[in-house]
Order: structure tokens, then sequence, then C-alpha cells
């Protein structure tokens, strides 16, 4: 790892201070927030650019094209022109931008970097039990904390609006988020510090905490339908039976499987590679995989922001035939370096892995990274595709249960900036009054219309673009 020339690294360990200095209390923590407040007073946490101050948001999201799979650039657009919803989910280097040009609290903790309600849901823990946490650390980077709220908050804004809602639901949406961030974060500045490490959020806790509404029933369906995503379950559905044998299917572009002729060469390819991948394993889950061998390798595309990214899914057997189905995903170059400061890790792969573990108090157990070889030496980690996986379908929300989600997504993420951040420090800049929610809720609503203008400006695009239309 190299450390960051911007700023010193969130996970810098000084030992002189460890050995003989004296760690802050609760109160001198807090007591830096609150300087912290004076200096970026909350208010200003509302504002947000000036349309002549932004860049041209055309300009930001085709300069990310150069280093995606060009066929599939003009899928990405597709989805990303659905909605101003799937807009925002797919234009996280845009909001960095936005976010640069106007205030932010300097309260630094580890971020998610693209904290939209879309990238929460359940998976797994050690313990086979469901929990809800944040899923997707793509963007992930230390950073002042705010820009994950106001993320969070302005998708569930846009989510109420795309869903029918009005301004004054997707206003409260925005607002339960942040309310929920604050109040929780408070809670944890008063807990032990190993209770705040460990604590989850049960799919069953969840469930308890909501008697009836769109919100119970969508949790309960995204729990019944989790207890259903296994690596069988993905295998089935991915792969099909030839000669005695499983391969993946060939359904392009979604995904295209490797060419018998070139399954030889991706053999040796693959081991060096995968070699590289355990080594970032402890040796409990190297052990794991011994129990399997490799069976067949696919390109698969995924998600709406992550389209044109390299990303595999590679099948795996055991001895008797069972599946295990794993995802090779390039990682690059946070959105956020650009302006929270460079990560502290060579490889983009390690900057992603390592998010989400200090995130996540339980997470994927075969989560690694690699580099590929070649002249390319492209950045990935490596999960497992569905592991009791799945997510709140937020088609069935209405208004009001969608503003239970938005605070339950406030409430995790609270949990997970608290696991590295300094619960205290932030809750000294927050303050006991609504005045941060009433803050967040402001920028939300002006963020929606930027949203708007921006996703009018890419069907415009897409509209006039004859090269892109014939590539669509």
């Amino acid at each position: 790892m190299t450390a960051s020339q911007d700023q010193v690294p969130l996970f810098h360990f000084d030992t002189r201070t460890f050995l003989g200095g004296r760690r802050p209390s609760r109160d001198e923590r807090r007591a830096l927030g609150v300087a912290a407040r004076k200096a970026v007073p909350v208010a200003e946490l509302a504002r947000v650019p000036e349309a002549s101050q932004r860049a041209d948001t055309l300009s930001i999201l085709r300069a990310q094209d150069a280093s995606r799979e060009q066929s599939l650039v003009p899928l990405r657009y597709e989805r990303m022109a659905v909605s101003a919803f799937t807009f925002l989910r797919g234009s996280a280097a845009v909001m960095a931008h936005d976010l640069s040009l106007v205030s932010s609290s300097g309260v630094r903790v580890q971020l998610c970097g693209d904290a939209h309600v879309a990238n929460f849901g359940m998976f797994a823990s050690a313990e086979r039990t469901l929990v809800f946490d944040i899923n997707d650390f793509d963007e992930t980077l230390p950073g002042s904390f705010d820009w994950d709220v106001r993320r969070l908050a302005a998708s569930a804004a846009v989510g109420v609006l795309d869903q029918g809602g009005s301004k004054k639901k997707a206003r409260k949406a925005a607002k339960a988020a942040a309310t929920a961030y604050r109040t929780v974060m408070a809670a944890l500045s008063q807990m032990p510090t190993l209770d705040v490490w460990n604590l989850k959020v049960n799919a069953d806790y969840l469930m308890s905490r909501f008697e009836g509404g769109d919100f119970r029933k969508a949790t309960q369906r995204a729990i019944d339908k989790s207890k259903r995503s296994t690596s069988a379950t993905a295998a089935s559905k991915l792969t099909e039976r030839v000669n005695g044998h499983q391969r993946f299917r060939n359904d392009p572009p979604l995904l295209v499987r490797l060419s018998e002729e070139d399954h030889g060469t991706w053999i040796d390819r693959i081991a060096p590679a995968y070699d590289q991948y355990l080594k970032t394993l402890p040796p409990d889950r190297v052990a794991l995989l011994s129990h399997y061998s490799f069976v067949d390798m696919a390109h698969k595309v995924v998600g709406v922001g992550s389209v044109g990214t390299r990303a595999f899914v590679m099948l795996l057997e055991s001895g008797d035939g069972e599946p295990l189905v794993l995802q090779i995903k390039q990682a690059m170059e946070s959105v956020l370096e650009k302006y929270q400061g460079k990560s502290e890790f060579d490889n983009h792969g390690e900057r992603v892995v390592v998010g989400q573990r200090v995130m996540q108090t339980t997470g994927d157990p075969l989560l690694g990274w690699v580099k590929s070889s070649g002249a390319e030496g492209l950045d990935f980690y490596v999960r497992q595709l569905k592991d009791l996986k799945g997510s709140i379908d937020m088609t069935r929300l209405d208004a009001d249960g969608f503003v239970d989600y938005a605070r339950v997504c406030g409430a995790t993420m609270a949990r997970s900036h608290a696991r590295v951040g300094d619960s205290s420090m932030v809750t000294g800049y927050l303050g006991e009054d609504e005045s941060f929610d009433e803050a967040i809720a402001e920028f939300a609503m002006g963020y929606v219309k930027i949203t708007d203008l921006d996703h009018g400006a890419l069907l415009a695009w897409l509209a006039t673009d004859d090269k892109t239309q014939e590539r669509l």
C-alpha cells in the first residue's frame, strides 16, 4: 500500500501514540466536531452548486467511457436513461464533482462513495442469518461523512418522485434518512467501542420494527427471495448442461461465455491470478476453496454505473458437483479520489475490499482482490455472486414505505460510518436539534432539480446523436 500524499490515511496506526500516548475522550472528540460545525455551519450543507459552477454533465460521463468495454457503453446510457433515479445511480462521478463545489463538514469517515438507496440490501452473515447493510463499495474512500448522507438523501427524494410521490413526501424521505443518521450516530457515540464494531442489523430485527405497511411487506418479500438466492440458484439460471458438463449459457451481450478456442488460453491466464487472489484470503477460506475446481468462465454485464467495466463470472464445482459462482469485477479509481485524496492502496480491488470489510460488520467470506496479468494490469475484486443476497424492491413501495426505507438506510449508514469513523466527532458536528436534518432535506430537493435537468440532457443527447442511436 502507498500512503496518500494528500491526507493522513484513515487507517493510519501511530505506534508511539499507542505505546506512550492517550487517546482523546468522547467529550474531547465531540468538542472537535463542535469546532468543525462552527467552521462550517450545518446550514452550508443545504447548498447545491450554481448552474454556472457545474461542469458539463455529459463530458464527465463520457470521460469514463474510455476505460470501458466500448461495445457496452451504449447499454450503460440506455440503463441510465430509463428514469431520473437510474440516471442518479449511474452518475456518481457527476455528484462527486458537484459536492466538491460546495461546503463539506471535513469530519472524515470511511465513505461508501455511492450511497444511494439501491445500494443497500440483504446477505448472509457468518452465522448464516440474514443481515441488512450497504452492499456496494466500488467508490469507497475516506472522506467527509456528509457526502454519503447527501447522496443517500438525494436518492431517496428522487426515488419517491420516480414512484409518483409528491414533493412533500420526497422531502420527508430525505429528511427521514438524515434524522435517522443523526439520532443513531448520537446513540452509537455513547456505546462501548467494541459494541459499535460488532453491531449489525438482522433482517428479523428489521421486520420487528415495522408492524405493517408497504415497507414491511417489501422486506418480507426480500427476505424470502434472499433465502432462495444461492450459488446453486445462480448456477441454474446462468448455466446449462452440455455433454454431461455444466457450462455458462451464451446470452450476449449480458452473458458471453468464453469460446472453446480460448478456454485453454484462459486457464493459463487464470492460474497465476487465482493464486494472487488466494493470497488475499485467510487460510481457512483457502482451505474451503480447495474443495472446488474450475469449470467455466464468462463475461457478465452488471449494474447501471458499472456497465462497461470488465466483469466475469467463474463457475467452480466440488467433487460432488456442488456449484460455487464467483464474480470477478473490475475496480477502477474511485470517483471521489479527485476531490477527497488518493487512495492509500495501489490496487483498487484492495481499496474496495478493505472499505467493505471495515464498513460491514459481517461480509462475504470469499472477498479478495487481484491484478490481471498483461500490459493493462487491471485491478479486480472477487466475491460470491449469490450468497443469500437480496434487496428491497422499491417499485413495490408507496411514498410512506419509501420514507420508512430511507429511515432504515440512514440508520444503517450511521452504523457503517461509526465502525472506523469517530461517532463522537460526527455527533459533535451534527448537534442535537433538527438543523442538520433540514439542511440535508433542502440539499436533496435542490439536487432533485439538478438530476432532472441532467437526465433530460442525457435523453436529448441520445435522441440527437445518430451514432449512439445506431449502437443502441
